[in-house]
């Protein structure tokens, strides 16, 4: 049986849409990371979870969400949710200590467990891969990260459902009624 080209072509372009489209909600799962510790990381040991996503900052007026950041955290991580803070200095130069400084003062100060990452950029030329997929030209919720505490939710499927700004607290009605909408899809 022969295919005629206008079809075959119609074919393949369809099954490398489809191919691209379930590569698209793992592609954050598969970005390399580095986590506090220096060690390569990677999102993958998060997939099927929420995720909240954070660039945070020891010395910002900010900071003092890292408190309700590790309460979402603790209320809702036996339901799948996992909080990310990813530290940066480009805002004010208010996260200047090296990362085990950083995860010596989240523990002493704020007593964070949720999972923390190696320092990164989150805009301009050295924008790190994580946030060219969270912000870039490409995200539904794109634009350059304004300020430390830029909250993204992520749903289970990968896809960014949400994009909070700073000034949005993690115990603010909008946060945990989505955080809970999120949890509660399937």
């Amino acid at each position: 049986m022969v295919v005629p080209m206008k079809s075959f072509l119609v074919l393949t372009m369809s099954w490398l849409a489809v191919v691209a489209c379930a590569g698209a909600a793992e592609s954050i799962y598969r970005i390399p990371l580095k986590d506090i510790d220096g060690k390569s990381a990677s999102l993958k040991p998060y997939q099927g979870k929420v995720l909240l996503i954070v660039n945070v900052a020891s010395k910002c007026g900010f900071t003092p969400q890292y408190t309700g950041l590790e309460a979402l955290y603790e209320k809702y991580k036996d339901q799948g949710l996992a909080v990310l803070g990813f530290p940066c200095n480009q805002f004010g130069g208010q996260e200047p200590g090296t990362d085990q400084e950083i995860k010596t003062f989240c523990s002493t100060h704020y007593d964070v467990t949720f999972p923390l990452f190696d320092k990164l950029e989150v805009n301009g030329a050295q924008r790190h891969p994580l946030y060219a997929w969270l912000a870039g030209g490409s995200s539904p919720v794109a634009g350059d990260i304004r300020w430390n505490f830029t909250k993204f939710l992520i749903g289970r499927d990968g896809k960014i459902l949400q994009r909070f700004d700073s000034k949005v607290k993690p115990d603010a009605p909008e946060m945990v009624q989505a955080i809970e909408a999120a949890l509660a899809a399937k």
